[in-house]
């Protein structure tokens, strides 16, 4: 059964229930006297994916964001996900959605208990969902959870769903046929979710408030240039699409603006690649690999042959300011550090990996956003996590299976590192 906002509400409401008990009662006796500790007791700790912990299986690790240090203490997952990859935290920071592509389930870890949450009575099973996700997210409400599905399909529909998750309840709520979605985008407010996928001409806006009403819930939008992924301005008037172009078999890379009060296509900014991107006030920063020539690398030191680009955008008059030659690939992950560092994750890259004094590189550039300068760091392989650290200038980057450490003050490794045994996925700050 479908669902409208009275069924979100009591949803969020019991979900909150649920998960203090579920605390509750996995940390008794963490306090005591003589009692057995059972957790980290960490309050400022980021998990990190992990499907080969070896003698342990499958877990998340757990970092002191403070000290980075890894803890002793580790969510174990057996039994729950045996390929932990993909995460998400909740907004009250309670818990965390981990995706297992073993069997296309999600998860629900405590953040306090760092244990799979329990319920009323026992821990909540694994959510199945009917394929892959790459694009997840969990509701302001706190209750419900949102998965872009490109491959399942709802009977008599083409391949691509959104799956809507009530999370108390470990279940699927809703299954929404959207052909092609490949990823979502939330709204800050969460009345709006955007739809989209590289396949599609179309961005399909979602109207959570009236799923399982009468009214159809879903706005479809025309016209895009294969969209990838999209931005909401601060106050959710607006929303910037990346329109992929060349790079995903299309014409033409740009960011389209979005009006959000009537759902209609302002303009298009023409950008020379457009997959990933990164809002700061009225600067985005979008990041793709155009197609030759446009892809060169001149001007930088390098044995590569095909570069990437950032194009800074100022929104306010719909002009690019500013581009810089990064690495190439697709462009999947970018975030903001201290100190105006941008981070740049890609995959399917350039590696060059040279005997030192040779050049090294793979998936990872930082954009220093004062200077317009960018720093390739000598490490190889595909960027799958990033996490900033707040209020403290490092980030975490997983990068070929492996967690660094990024001081940015200095755009390079910090002497104290975290050493993952297995394979890191993903990096979450979950307090």
């Amino acid at each position: 059964m479908l669902f409208g906002v009275s069924g979100l509400k009591r949803v969020a409401i019991t979900f909150a229930v649920l998960i203090s008990a579920s605390l509750g009662f996995l940390s008794c006796g963490t306090g005591s006297s003589g009692s057995t500790q059972t957790t980290s007791g960490l309050t400022f700790k980021a998990f990190v994916s992990n499907p080969l912990q070896p003698g342990a299986g499958p877990v998340l690790n757990i970092v002191d964001a403070s000290k980075d240090v890894l803890s002793r203490f580790r969510v174990s997952l057996a039994g729950f996900a045996s390929q932990p990859g993909l995460m998400a935290v909740s907004p009250n920071k309670n818990f965390t959605m981990v995706f297992n592509a073993s069997n296309n389930s999600i998860t629900l870890v405590g953040n306090a208990s760092e244990a799979p949450v329990t319920g009323i009575s026992s821990a909540l099973p694994p959510i199945s969902l009917l394929g892959s996700t790459e694009s997840m997210f969990v509701a302001n409400d706190n209750g419900t959870g949102w998965a872009a599905i490109p491959n399942g399909q709802v009977l008599g529909q083409d391949p691509g769903v959104v799956e809507v998750l009530r999370l108390a309840t470990a279940s699927v709520e809703a299954s929404i046929s959207i052909p092609g979605v490949r990823y979502i985008v939330p709204s800050h407010t969460g009345n709006r979710v955007l739809a989209m996928g590289e396949t599609s001409s179309t961005v399909t806006v979602i109207a959570p408030s009236l799923i399982g009403t009468g009214s159809d819930p879903l706005t479809p939008v025309c016209c895009f240039d294969h969209p990838v992924g999209g931005i909401f301005s601060s106050d959710d008037t607006t929303a910037y699409i990346f329109d992929c172009g060349p790079e995903c078999n299309g014409t033409a890379a740009g960011v389209t603006v979005m009006d959000m009060n009537t759902n209609t296509v302002v303009t298009t900014i023409p950008v020379e690649g457009a997959t990933a991107g990164f809002l700061s006030g009225n600067t985005l920063y979008v990041a793709g690999t155009p197609a030759a020539p446009g892809n060169t690398c001149t001007g930088t030191m390098t044995q590569a042959t095909v570069c990437g680009r950032l194009d800074v955008v100022d929104v306010s008059s719909m002009t690019v300011t500013g581009s810089a030659i990064i690495t190439d690939g697709y462009h999947t992950l970018m975030s903001m550090g201290a100190n105006g560092q941008l981070f740049v994750g890609a995959k399917n890259c350039t590696n060059i990996d040279n005997p030192p004094p040779g050049e090294v590189r793979g998936c990872l550039a930082i954009f220093d956003t004062s200077k317009s300068t960018v720093v390739i760091p000598p490490a190889t392989g595909i960027v799958t996590g990033m996490q900033p650290i707040t209020n403290r200038s490092v980030v975490y980057v997983v990068q070929n299976g492996e967690l660094a450490i990024y001081d940015t003050t200095t755009d390079t490794l910090q002497s104290t590192q975290v050493d993952i045994i297995g394979q890191a996925f993903d990096v979450k700050l979950v307090d």
